[in-house]
């Protein structure tokens, strides 16, 4: 008989052992966020681009400038690219003439390259197209596999879908980072246009009112009332 106690109280103890261990998986599976902020958020990454130009002490030869134009077309360049190139190892001459050939390509170059692996010899332009791209990375997630939330927290996938869409559709990925920079002056013609053209637009009466007969129409009435007397 006290065999059969003590069994029936190491069974009861397992299966309490195992409950407890089963609640303790779903309280660690289930999400802890119990603001509104999202924890997926948009990973901006770089990558640059690297493109060695030969030149010479009298420029830029018309080959290297053909190579060099040809490969800025093959990056596409958009909006949010940044093109720089490494003047330190070349002259004058060669540095204005790829000045004039961004010119002629309507890019902008930065004379503020990035650091990149290697080291231009001497009498080489290296030209860097820094890119950047933006997405929110584990997501979506579909973790949560039971109602059980005794945090009041918010599921694991929560923002996914607002900031996968906010990574995909800005123009430029940095502004995530640093945002736009302003000027720090106010334009204030700007900011005023939308009032000075309601202030300054005509009245629609100033104009006066329009001459309109009283007796317009009324002509073929009278006359069709006096043949029937």
């Amino acid at each position: 008989m006290i065999k059969t106690i003590t069994a029936r109280k190491s069974a009861t103890a397992a299966l309490l052992l195992g409950a407890s261990a089963a609640l303790a998986g779903c309280v660690g599976g289930t999400a802890s966020n119990r603001s509104l902020n999202s924890v997926h958020q948009p990973v901006v990454s770089r990558t640059n681009y690297v493109f060695d130009v030969m030149t010479s002490s009298s420029g830029v030869p018309i080959g290297e400038q053909s190579r060099l134009a040809g490969w800025w077309e093959a990056m596409d360049l958009s909006y949010g690219d940044k093109v720089s190139v490494d003047t330190t190892n070349i002259g004058p001459a060669a540095k204005a003439d790829l000045m004039s050939l961004a010119d002629r390509q309507g890019i902008i170059l930065s004379e503020a390259p990035p650091v990149t692996e290697g080291q231009a010899g001497p009498g080489v332009a290296r030209v860097v197209v820094t890119r950047s791209t933006a997405a929110v990375e584990n997501c979506p997630r579909w973790t949560d596999k039971s109602d059980f939330n005794p945090n009041n927290a918010t599921s694991d996938g929560f923002g996914c879908s607002v900031n996968t869409n906010l990574a995909a559709m800005i123009a430029n990925p940095e502004d995530l980072l640093t945002g736009q920079k302003g000027t720090g002056e106010t334009v204030v013609m700007s900011s005023t246009k939308a009032i000075d053209s309601y202030r300054q637009q005509a009245p629609t009466g100033e104009g006066g009112l329009p001459n309109v007969s009283s007796t317009s129409g009324g002509g073929g009435s009278g006359g069709g009332g006096g043949g029937g007397n």
